[in-house]
């Protein structure tokens, strides 16, 4: 009896074959020529011996059919592509416009919460069933003072939103890179995580205590100033003297123009929380206090004194850091008596409950605060400072009077 003779594989077929060297499973798709003639294939492999031949070309057979998508596609997913890889590819060439802080912030969520869980993963064989997964653990799993999130509860559902976003950005930069032709990413819902400690305000009792103790500190008027004013710690650490205006002149009350912060950029958050708000009684007061006591701290200072113009400085001159404030919050919060820890924020939102609660509408509140309302151009507020909102003020001196 003759052997058939073996025919050959009909030209364009995809090729199947098992590798010897390997021992595995291998198909192979030409998708065109090199210029001296040569083939440029494109293959795929399954890890399984050669007596599982009908299983195996199965599976590659599956795996070819993708292959081709991807190559109609214009995509090509390399085989050992890993999540990691992906985000840090990303962490490295997409956020050249973000200011270094956000960078470090998402680098560090990303080596927390994404990399060490699902960095593994081949990008190519991700799914959205392993993505949800994974986003199930950050939501139920208690943390630890290790991981970033307040200890003993699940991530807070905002940081899971964002490491999420983390993880679609990457896969959406690798995309536009032509590595991959889904973002399973962009198909799951994050699930809600724990609810992070709320932002809150003081009473007008603990704003009256908190003041009477800022007074004792020699940063209090800084803490005046943000709790009658509504500034943002970054707007009150770049206040400079020059955008402070203590006395009236003509039609216009004493006020402050809010125009820059200490973000990299040095402008405010945005264009809308460019503002010249007018200054309560009790704001005027401190910022003639702080005068005062930068005039003395220059004198003191046995280090060069650095003039920057700044309103609120350390005993040199130079600018108050972040960190430095909110221990400053804590000293004159527990001396003030009052329980529990607060950060500088919460006095922005402090000073919006009390107005509230005196009758100004959330609109000009939203004004006074740079959330919303008619904004000018820079060229404009260069030229003009009216409107200079004054209601805030009057409110707050009223408030205060009676809380006397």
């Amino acid at each position: 009896m003759t052997t058939p003779k073996a025919t050959r594989r009909p030209r364009g077929e995809d090729a199947i074959y098992f590798d010897e060297a390997k021992h595995l499973w291998v198909g192979a798709v030409t998708v065109g020529f090199e210029p001296n003639g040569r083939r440029i294939r494109r293959k795929v492999s399954v890890k399984l011996p050669r007596e599982a031949e009908g299983k195996a070309k199965a599976e590659i057979r599956k795996k070819l059919r993708e292959l081709r998508v991807e190559i109609e596609a214009g995509v090509f997913t390399p085989e050992k592509y890993t999540v990691e890889q992906c985000v840090r590819d990303w962490l490295k060439a997409g956020l050249k416009d973000r200011s270094p802080r956000t960078v470090a912030t998402l680098t560090t969520l990303a080596e927390k919460h994404l990399i060490p869980r699902i960095g593994k993963a081949k990008l190519k064989t991700l799914k959205a069933d392993d993505v949800d997964r994974w986003l199930e653990v950050l939501a139920t799993t208690p943390q630890t003072k290790e991981s970033g999130g307040r200890e003993g509860e699940p991530l807070a559902t905002r940081t899971i939103v964002t490491i999420l976003s983390i993880l679609r950005r990457s896969i959406r930069e690798a995309q536009r890179r032509d590595l991959v032709l889904k973002n399973v990413a962009g198909l799951v819902t994050p699930p809600k995580g724990g609810t992070g400690r709320p932002s809150r305000a003081l009473s007008i009792e603990q704003a009256d205590a908190l003041k009477e103790a800022a007074r004792q500190h020699r940063w209090g008027p800084y803490f005046i100033v943000s709790v009658t004013q509504g500034l943002r710690t970054e707007e009150a650490r770049a206040l400079t003297w020059d955008r402070v205006h203590l006395e009236a002149e003509e039609d216009l009350p004493p006020r402050i123009e809010v125009w820059q912060s200490v973000r990299d950029h040095g402008d405010t958050k945005t264009k809308r929380s460019r503002r010249t708000i007018a200054l309560c009684a009790e704001a005027v007061e401190a910022l003639r206090t702080q005068r005062k006591l930068q005039a003395a701290a220059r004198l003191k200072s046995r280090q060069p004194w650095q003039d920057n113009g700044l309103v609120f400085t350390t005993r040199v001159g130079t600018a108050l850091d972040s960190a430095a404030v909110r221990r400053a919050m804590n000293d004159i919060v527990r001396a003030a008596g009052i329980s529990g820890h607060w950060s500088p924020r919460e006095l922005r939102h402090t000073f919006a409950s009390i107005l509230s609660d005196n009758g100004l509408p959330l609109e000009e509140i939203a004004d006074l605060m740079g959330h919303a309302g008619p904004h000018i151009t820079g060229a404009v507020y260069r030229k003009q400072i009216k409107p200079v909102i004054r209601k805030g003020a009057e409110i707050m001196d009223e408030v205060l009077k009676q809380a006397l």
